[in-house]
């Protein structure tokens, strides 16, 4: 099946479904060649959105994808990256004019684009007004060095402080919201930025479809060796997505997988893309086979009716 593609939210630019992200894997986790490989493999099978921020790998994700894309045509592929921790200095951090303004640019060095597609803030900023960082995405927007601005993980109250300011003051609003969205991560996407999604136009670029691996089913019989959950440093992320309710719930998912002839970790991934508030769900890889897997996913989309919906929502609320 060929790769489809959604507008991002009211914007008129289109994204496909399923992107790839470089979070844990680019520039740390994985080789340069198997990266290249997978960047590539995407591309050629459709996907046109690729995501990374300042912070991932201490801006070595960014080298890397961008030495990648450099070598295909810039008018074909849609790269974001994000903003809020940069390095120690007080400045360093936060969404303030002197940080965004120097982050941009060394991004646009780092990914080897004259100009960056998207360009999330990664994270709220309680010290720095909203107007400051509004004001600085519209300067940079007008200089053509980023094309939309949006925001990961803000609370819709917070994102309604920036819409009202840019509104007052006549600002390049906020156009994507980057949440984590899965099967046990529902509220924010399905309820709390639903107005903003239906009425603003935002758009959606989901992360973290699959639960950091828990809705592949890998983790149905503890944490096997060499998975991320087993290395040290990921010990506070395997506290915080395994638990025994959410395993029993992945065993009885699996059996709704084995019936539709699919994998868990294709059912997750189309479940997530089914919904109509996702713009796109950022997958990631740290292999060629993973990477064929999540994009085998595409066709079970539209196979995914209301009477299986039905039956995945009865398993999630049980």
């Amino acid at each position: 099946m060929d790769m489809t593609y959604r507008r991002l939210g009211h914007s008129g630019l289109k994204v496909s479904t399923f992107s790839l992200g470089s979070w844990v894997t680019y520039g740390a986790q994985v080789d340069e060649s198997v990266a290249r490989e997978c960047v590539l493999h995407a591309f050629e099978n459709g996907v046109n959105f690729f995501d990374s921020a300042e912070v991932y790998a201490q801006g070595q994700a960014e080298v890397v994808l961008g030495r990648i894309l450099s070598q295909l045509p810039r008018e074909q592929f849609v790269v974001s990256s994000k903003v809020f921790w940069g390095g120690e200095g007080p400045n360093d951090v936060g969404l303030n004019r002197k940080h965004v303004t120097e982050a941009c640019h060394a991004a646009l060095r780092r990914l080897q684009v004259d100009y960056i597609d998207l360009y999330f803030c990664h994270r709220p900023d309680p010290d720095t007004p909203v107007l400051e960082t509004a004001r600085t995405m519209n300067t940079l927007i007008a200089q053509g060095k980023i094309l939309y601005w949006g925001t990961s993980q803000w609370s819709a109250d917070q994102l309604q402080e920036a819409y009202d300011a840019c509104e007052k003051y006549g600002l390049e609003a906020p156009q994507m919201e980057q949440p984590e969205y899965h099967m046990f991560c529902r509220d924010r996407v399905e309820t709390e930025l639903a107005s903003h999604i239906n009425e603003r136009g935002l758009g959606t670029t989901t992360w973290s479809p699959l639960a950091s691996g828990v809705l592949t089913g890998k983790y149905n019989d503890g944490i096997p060796s060499g998975s991320r959950l087993s290395d040290e440093r990921w010990s506070w992320l395997s506290e915080h997505v395994i638990d025994d309710e959410k395993i029993a719930k992945v065993r009885q998912l699996t059996e709704i997988a084995n019936g539709l002839e699919c994998t868990m970790a294709q059912l997750a991934l189309a479940w997530t893309a089914k919904h109509p508030h996702v713009s796109t769900v950022i997958t990631g890889a740290s292999k060629l086979s993973q990477l064929k897997e999540n994009l085998a996913a595409l066709p079970l989309i539209d196979r995914l009716d209301d009477q299986i919906l039905n039956k995945i929502d009865a398993i999630l609320a049980g």
